[in-house]
Formats: C-alpha cells, structure tokens, sequence
C-alpha cells in the first residue's frame, strides 16, 4: 500500500529552529505531493500558511524516519518547554514521538533493548497525563491517521497511566513499568504475517489461533532482552486474558488475573472501540461503555469495570 512509504507527521512537532533537512509531502486525494525539498527550510511563514488552510499533518517518507524520530527525541524537553506551543500541540507532539517509537520497535524488534528510550518517553507522558485533565484528547487527530497499530499503543499507554494513577497509589517506578508494558503491549504481533493484521474480512480458525499467539511471543522476546520489570511482562502476556478463565494465553481466572492484566484488557478494548481504525468505525464513549458492561462478569472484573467507567465517564477522580 502506497501509503505504507510516508508517515504523517503533525505540523505542531515542526520546529523550524532544530528540524532536519529533509522533503515534506502535503496528501492531496490520496497523493503524496511535495511541498518542501530537503535543500529548503521550513519556516515560520510555512506554519503560518499551512494554518490558514487547516493543513494538520505533513507526511515524510518512511525511509526518513529515523532521522525524525532522533530528532524528536533529542529536541523533546525543548518543544515541550516552549511557551509559544498550547498543551494540546504539547500533547500531540508527545504522542507523535511515542508512536513513532513503537514504530521502529516494529520495524526493528531488537530495539526493545533499548530500554533507555522507553523509559524516557514513558516518563514524559506520565507527567504530561497527570498534569492535564484533557491529556487523551490530543490523540484524537494523531489516531485518525492511518497507522492505528502504533498510535493505539500510546493511546493505552496514557490510559492505563491515568487509570492506575486515580485508582491505586503506586510508587513512581511502577508507574513507569505499567506505561512501559502497555506501549509494548502489542508487540508480538511483530512476529505475524502482515497478511493476518492486514485482513479486511473475519479470521478463519486457524488464523485466529495465529493471532492470539502475540501475547505469548511478545512476552518471551521482551523477556529474552532482559530490560524489563515483572510488571511490563505481565501487562504483555495477560492482557488478553478474561475473568472467566476463557481468555488466552494462559487461561486465568478471576483475581489470579495480575490487577494491571485486568486493567490493560479494559484500557485496550475501550481504545479500540472508541478510535477509528481500518476495519472499524469508532464508537461513541457511551456506546463502547454500555458493550463492555455486557462482559462485565466474563471478561471484565465487575469491581474494576465499575471503577473504570467512573473514571473514564468523570463521574469520579478516584476510588
């Protein structure tokens, strides 16, 4: 797919200042056309235009994304300091740089060793979650884009934070373990064939069976490296399971369930549900809420489900 070769970038993550010599692309009905050559700067007067056409995302091509992604990277404590940027274009640039995080471990598993990125990431986010009511809503225009796989991750990542966060008082490095966990959560779907997460139709069996493997094989790669805490392996491993015991890849039930497993499958159906993404429209919050509260009892925990919705609905800060 053509547009597997260009990822959008938000103009928010642009600053003229630090950012790289390399094309731009504007999509035009669903043509790449450039708009700057790698040899011109990008400058305020571009912002400025873009703005007055409501131009949100420029796009760069895939292979120009490491030089993006270190970019974003180095220069993250600088744009988030900015007092020029609102925190909603704060919140986008964040996510952006995590999404395209996620995308290089996809692209590269051994980058998972790499804790040290991770971790950073994860840090910002969290004080960003914590220190903005309406922290979740600057994914909205980055989840719109067309690599939901990875934006899904950050989107998680920032709801199981905040969740634990008004939920329960646990101490700052396991905070960072349940953010960790969660943005990786996916990752064992690396090892699939693209065909199988590509599919616009239903799974067969035998494909369905392929695809629950993720959570197996995305825990023992991760555990191989040796970088990560118990926390961040068990959010992998037992995000798909269910509280009666039907789900995979173990089979727990109930409170043998991890507390951080429980809340990793609630955080990573309600995102699902609630993003638009290639084979499914997004739902409406209260729409996604009221089908989740029919598994309350087989897959969720009713207790946690109670709690969850309290939250997510602002009906409650914490429990």
């Amino acid at each position: 797919m053509k547009s597997r070769f260009y990822r959008p970038l938000s103009i928010a993550c642009i600053s003229p200042a630090y950012f790289p010599d390399i094309c731009l692309f504007v999509k035009n009905n669903g043509n790449y056309i450039l708009y700057k050559n790698h040899d011109r700067k990008f400058t305020e007067a571009d912002r400025h235009r873009l703005e007055r056409t409501n131009t949100e995302f420029l796009y760069v091509r895939s292979g120009d994304m490491d030089v993006v992604t270190e970019y974003l990277e180095q220069n993250l404590d600088t744009l988030l300091a900015r007092t020029d940027i609102d925190s909603g274009a704060k919140g986008t640039i964040l996510y952006q740089t995590a999404a395209n995080y996620v995308t290089d471990v996809f692209d590269e598993p051994d980058k998972t060793a790499d804790i040290i990125r991770c971790r950073s990431l994860i840090r910002h986010l969290m004080k960003y979650v914590a220190g903005h009511e309406d922290a979740l809503k600057a994914l909205q225009s980055i989840t719109s884009q067309n690599y939901y796989i990875f934006t899904h991750s950050v989107q998680m990542a920032a709801l199981m934070m905040l969740v634990h966060d008004r939920l329960f008082e646990i101490n700052h490095d396991e905070m960072i373990d349940v953010g960790i966990g969660s943005l990786l959560h996916d990752v064992g779907l690396v090892f699939l064939s693209g065909d199988l997460l590509n599919k616009p139709d239903a799974l067969a069996a035998i494909e369905y069976h392929k695809v629950k493997q993720h959570a197996r094989k995305g825990y023992e790669h991760l555990k191989s490296a040796g970088t990560l805490g118990e926390v961040s392996l068990t959010i992998v491993r037992h995000h798909h399971e269910k509280f009666d015991g039907s789900g995979y890849p173990s089979g727990l039930k109930g409170d043998d369930i991890p507390r951080s497993a429980q809340l990793a499958a609630l955080c990573d159906t309600y995102c699902a549900m609630t993003t638009e993404r290639p084979k499914h429209n997004a739902l409406p919050k209260s729409e996604a809420l009221r089908i989740m509260g029919e598994e309350v009892g087989s897959t969720f925990s009713p207790e946690l489900f109670k709690r969850f919705e309290a939250i997510v609905t602002g009906r409650a800060e914490a429990a």
